[in-house]
């Protein structure tokens, strides 16, 4: 494990799609990340965002990320940015789900074992909801834009949870050719809120 080119692996499957409509469920843990994420996609699939982010304890915070999201997505629409309009499905606050999964792990260090969960957490939800929905081709994440995540073991879980649900993943690495630097320059166009922590409260104090 470790080695796998994921970025190419994604190129790879959507263009298995042959020019066929290709309709994507993207979680989402922000406005910031999730900008050069849709720009990656958004011309050759139909991407609806999936806002869904249980470890954002405080609710003040959520709702600013929220509605971030919101903005964002509503001003790509209004410019016609890209062939696909984007789509949007909301998720309640629920950081009890986050509390759970990660009672006994408070004390890991970032990139470990409750990072890991929260992922799963987040993914689950998302392959489940596409799943329901019964519209969706694949589902992803923008997780894998962040330098500071573990992009292997997010596909891990994602071809995981493929295998568990039966819900088609969509592997990534959005952080290859310059993604992370892109959503830095996305963010500064459009002037997004751009957060210092996860929104985990662990993450903020250590």
């Amino acid at each position: 494990m470790g080695n796998e080119n994921y970025d190419k692996i994604m190129e790879n499957i959507i263009a298995g799609y042959e020019g066929r409509q290709i309709n994507v469920l993207l979680h989402s843990c922000c406005a910031p990340c999730s900008s050069a994420c849709i720009e990656r996609l958004a011309d050759r699939c139909s991407v609806t965002v999936f806002y869904y982010n249980p470890n954002i304890g405080e609710t003040d915070e959520y709702q600013k990320r929220k509605s971030e999201q919101i903005r964002l997505i509503d001003t790509f629409n209004k410019e016609e940015r890209f062939a696909f309009k984007i789509g949007i499905m909301d998720a309640d606050h629920d950081p009890e789900s986050f509390y759970s999964i990660a009672k006994g792990l408070e004390k890991c260090p970032e990139r470990g074992e409750r990072c890991h969960k929260c992922y799963e957490l987040r993914m689950r939800k998302t392959a489940e909801k596409a799943l329901l929905s019964g519209g969706f081709d694949l589902f992803a994440t923008t997780l894998t834009l962040s330098p500071l995540k573990d992009s292997d073991a997010i596909n891990r879980i994602g071809l995981m949870l493929e295998k568990e649900t039966g819900q088609k993943y969509l592997p990534s690495d959005f952080k290859k050719r310059n993604g992370y630097l892109r959503s830095i320059e996305l963010s500064k166009q459009y002037g997004l809120y751009r957060q210092n922590y996860c929104g985990c409260v662990y993450s903020r104090v250590l």
